[in-house]
Parts: C-alpha cells; structure tokens; sequence
C-alpha cells in the first residue's frame, strides 16, 4: 500500500519487523554545522571552554553518547539498540563555526542513521545551553547523515566527511 516501512496495510503506524532480517556490522555517521559566532569562540582556549557548568565540548560529547543511546525514547518507530561504539568528535571549523561528527557502530538487525543524527542532535543542543549565557545568536544550521554502511543499502553523501 505504501512505500513507508512504518505503515501497515490499513494505513496505520507500525514498528518494522526484523526478526527476519540477518544481523549485520552496521555504521551511521551524522554531521551538525553550527554557528557559535565569534563572541563565544573567542571564550575557548586549546579548543575547549570551561564554565560553571563544566567544560562545554567534553559534556556535549557525554550528552550525545546519551541521546544516542536513549533514540529509541525519543523517536516512537525506533528499537531498542544495544549500540556497540560511540563516536563523537567536535572541531571548531573557523572563527565562527563548528562542525560535529557522531559515528555508531552495532551488530544489529537494523540501521543506526537516527541514533547518529540524534547523537549529533543533542550534542549541538548541549553546547547551545552551556554557551547561552554568551550569546543566543547561536545556530544549529544543518544536521545530516554523510555515511551509512551496512543493511539492504550503503549510503554516502555526495559532499564527502572529513571525519
């Protein structure tokens, strides 16, 4: 009836199947730009901000590992996972700027493309309110998924990863 996995016959939401599916190695990458703009980057030293709340870029990266593992939480279609590897990585692209990077890994029998694009979701949230007392002119411009190995399909973004 449709060409959504998460519509049944009727129309109707549904969780997919995967019990037949063959557990695979399978690995997502997601990509967040951000502008932070030039008054909270002038604030870090040695690519790292400390404040009262803690140093911004290691808790952001903490709290992406935790959005990635609570995904299925957030988004109803989304199964439980248990996720083999987190990888999250923060560079300050420019004086402006930044770009985070958020790498899962799992032996599954379904993909982890929403488990990364939270994880890089989250982290870019964390450090919006741990700069916020800065600046609120911060933007979380663009989040997508640049790679995607393993499953019926491999995917890679035609723009590239530097990660």
């Amino acid at each position: 009836m449709s060409d959504f996995s998460h519509l049944n016959s009727q129309g109707n939401p549904k969780m997919v199947n995967v019990s037949d599916k063959k557990i695979t190695k399978r690995i997502a990458i997601a990509k967040a730009t951000m502008f932070l703009g030039k008054e909270v980057i002038s604030h870090f030293t040695n690519d790292e901000l400390i404040t009262k709340k803690g140093p911004v870029f290691q808790t952001a990266i903490i709290a992406g590992i935790q959005g990635v593992k609570k995904t299925s939480e957030l988004i109803p279609m989304c199964h439980p996972l248990l996720i083999n590897g987190v990888d999250i990585d923060i560079q300050i692209i420019d004086s402006e700027n930044i770009e985070v990077f958020c790498k899962v890994t799992i032996e599954g029998k379904t993909g982890v493309e929403m488990e990364a694009l939270t994880g890089a979701n989250i982290t870019c949230l964390t450090i919006y309110d741990m700069c916020k007392s800065i600046s609120q002119k911060m933007v979380i411009k663009e989040v997508k998924l640049v790679e995607k190995t393993g499953g019926k399909s491999d995917f890679r973004n035609k723009t590239g990863i530097s990660y």
